[in-house]
């Protein structure tokens, strides 16, 4: 080298910064809300997706609840000869009515282990006679009002 000449510099001048200088330097603001918005908005396009999955989801929890104590109501049914009445209701699946006009042709431990509640937290609902045959198992839906669309729809089991 001649003595005029200046040594080349690191990178620095040539527009790249030392990697050891960057690293103590840290993100900027602007790259920092560029990640934040990023984020939101993978987390919005998630939330959009996930929610009326979650919806549908408890519609057909209901609907697979409902089935079940049909089932048990058929049994019921055919070792009693009847379906409960409505004073007797669901409870008639797990306990023996007193009213039973052949207590020993009741099933030991019942029709069903457990009433499930809907899945909104509510009892089902038992009707007798039902809408389209001898029976109805339904559940008010989530707003727990009679009628409604969507998710706030009755489901009953003459219905399914």
């Amino acid at each position: 080298m001649l003595k005029n000449e200046k040594k080349p510099r690191p990178s620095c001048e040539h527009g790249f910064v030392s990697l050891r200088r960057s690293a103590e330097r840290g993100f900027t603001l602007v790259e920092l809300m560029v990640v934040i918005v990023i984020i939101g908005l993978l987390a919005t396009i998630v939330a959009v997706n996930v929610i009326p999955a979650s919806d549908k989801a408890r519609v057909e929890k209901a609907k697979a609840d409902i089935s079940t104590i049909e089932q048990a109501l058929e049994q019921y049914r055919l070792d009693n000869l009847t379906y409960p009445n409505p004073a007797e209701g669901l409870q008639a699946l797990l306990t023996a009515p007193p009213s039973l006009p052949q207590p020993e042709r009741y099933r030991r431990g019942g029709y069903i282990k457990k009433l499930p509640d809907d899945p909104w937290g509510r009892a089902y609902q038992y009707m007798v006679p039902g809408k389209k045959g001898a029976f109805d198992i339904y559940s008010l839906g989530a707003d727990g009002q009679p009628g409604g669309e969507a998710d706030n729809a009755d489901i009953y089991s003459s219905e399914i």
